[in-house]
């Protein structure tokens, strides 16, 4: 059985540290910063803001933060201006010259939002050594049955194509595809109506 919890504050850290080993690989991270070691030392302190950032809604943990997902909530989808001048220069900090490919990627994806209210799940990881065992499933249904009660869709994007069937059998139906412009990596977008299983 596994244990789904919000997270606290204090689990930032090993949180941030498992997301970036999460991501380690992926499309979009890879296009941020095309450089696997500079990657690896700047994911953990991006994802520590994006935790920050994240906490208007749900920060869902499995186990002992070996898996963990980010839920901005209705509304909420697009970083408020007052929190991005107040993250400005630590998130310069985390970026350094991968600053402008990260602005490109992150107004492309604001584009492609829904226009009618839903929850934004942001961030699904699940730390490699534990992939497979149902911890990251378990965080997102836990999240989703949040959702439903409060009768808003859920919306995501995903840069790994093997992940559109994983969100397909969580009830996401796929509603387009889509890249980043000047040779971004290409996107999928989904979206899960209430109550919808998969």
């Amino acid at each position: 059985m596994v244990t789904i919890r919000d997270a606290v504050n204090d689990d930032r850290a090993a949180v941030a540290a498992m997301l970036g080993r999460a991501f380690a690989d992926d499309p979009a991270m890879s296009y941020i910063f095309p450089d696997p070691v500079e990657r690896a030392r700047r994911l953990p302190r991006l994802f520590a803001l994006l935790f920050d950032g994240d906490g208007v809604g749900m920060r869902l943990i499995g186990g002992a933060a070996e898996a963990g997902t980010f839920w901005r909530p209705p509304g909420q989808a697009e970083v408020p201006m007052t929190v991005m001048l107040r993250q400005s220069l630590p998130m310069l900090a985390a970026l350094g010259m991968a600053l402008p490919r990260a602005l490109r990627l992150a107004h492309a994806i604001e584009a492609h939002f829904p226009s009618e209210p839903f929850w934004y799940l942001h961030i699904a990881g699940v730390d490699p050594a534990r992939q497979g065992q149902g911890l990251g499933g378990a965080s997102i249904r836990a999240g989703l049955a949040r959702c439903d009660a409060s009768g808003f869709p859920v919306y995501l994007e995903t840069a790994t194509q093997s992940n559109v069937g994983l969100y397909a059998r969580l009830g996401f139906e796929l509603i387009g595809g889509w890249s980043v412009p000047k040779g971004g990596p290409r996107f999928w977008s989904m979206i899960r109506p209430v109550g919808r299983q998969g």
